[in-house]
């Protein structure tokens, strides 16, 4: 991340909350016994160094046999030095967001939104709907580690709202932090396993053109290392299996100042 917490400036977390990237598209390559594969794409707009504004991302799932399995866990290393500005550290508790949405929360706590495609089995069916989701800065973890919520809304035959938990810890080079998320089970129908999700998109900060001094914004570094900016990822499935990825988001052709 940019900088500790602790830093003079306005506080900096880690683009974990954003899961954060430029421009990437990312295969996940996955265990011989899961066959599944994740591609993830992201847009930082404005895309270039130095820049505060908004990384949109997207993510696609997908399982060669054509039956996902449930996500449990999910890894993300990121960026040395990329970040998000929060001029006014107010969160938003789980058990706050579980018990009554985002209702309540200050304003200032929320720093993205989004949407998912979740897929419920019924019977020999597979009914897919589209959730709300709303990013919210969560109170301080152990050690004063930064943490977040996703809230997702939906309906029928899906619960109404879902919580997912995010921690954000150090992580070592050449990555910057590293964001632990747990995706908790997501009930469908009586007798019916767990729904899946197959796609997810998060946008994370405030893109517009005059910034208003409270805006969270994500911040990309000054410079960009040879090759582009590393990400990795690892990730958990209910039946046991894993996959992982190595990914490199090439460096923004237009920026502040050069590459490194």
């Amino acid at each position: 991340m940019p900088a500790p917490l602790a830093h003079h400036r306005a506080p900096t977390l880690s683009v974990s909350v954003a899961l954060g990237m430029l421009s990437i598209c990312m295969g996940l390559a996955a265990s011989a016994n899961a066959q599944s594969a994740a591609t993830v794409s992201a847009l930082f707009v404005p895309n270039r160094l130095s820049a505060k504004g908004a990384l949109t991302l997207t993510v696609h799932y997908s399982n060669e046999l054509g039956l996902l399995s449930p996500l449990r866990r999910s890894v993300m290393r990121l960026p040395a030095r990329m970040g998000m500005s929060i001029p006014a550290l107010r969160s938003c508790s789980p058990a706050h967001l579980r018990a009554f949405g985002d209702k309540g929360c200050p304003r200032q706590s929320k720093i993205g939104s989004g949407h998912a495609i979740i897929e419920a089995r019924a019977g020999s069916q597979l009914i897919g709907e589209s959730v709300v989701l709303g990013i919210f800065l969560g109170p301080p973890g152990n050690d004063l580690q930064p943490t977040f919520e996703v809230l997702g809304q939906g309906r029928t035959p899906l619960l109404e709202r879902m919580v997912l938990d995010g921690t954000v810890i150090p992580g070592k080079a050449p990555y910057g932090e590293t964001i632990v998320m747990n995706i908790p089970p997501i009930p469908t129908l009586a007798l019916e396993p767990d729904a899946t999700l197959p796609s997810l998109s998060l946008t994370i900060g405030t893109s517009v053109h005059r910034l208003a001094p409270t805006a969270n914004t994500v911040e990309v570094p000054d410079s960009c290392p040879a090759g582009g900016f590393p990400f990795a990822g690892e990730f958990t499935y209910a039946d046991g299996s894993t996959s992982s990825s190595l990914a490199t988001a090439p460096c923004p052709l237009k920026g502040s100042r050069h590459a490194l």
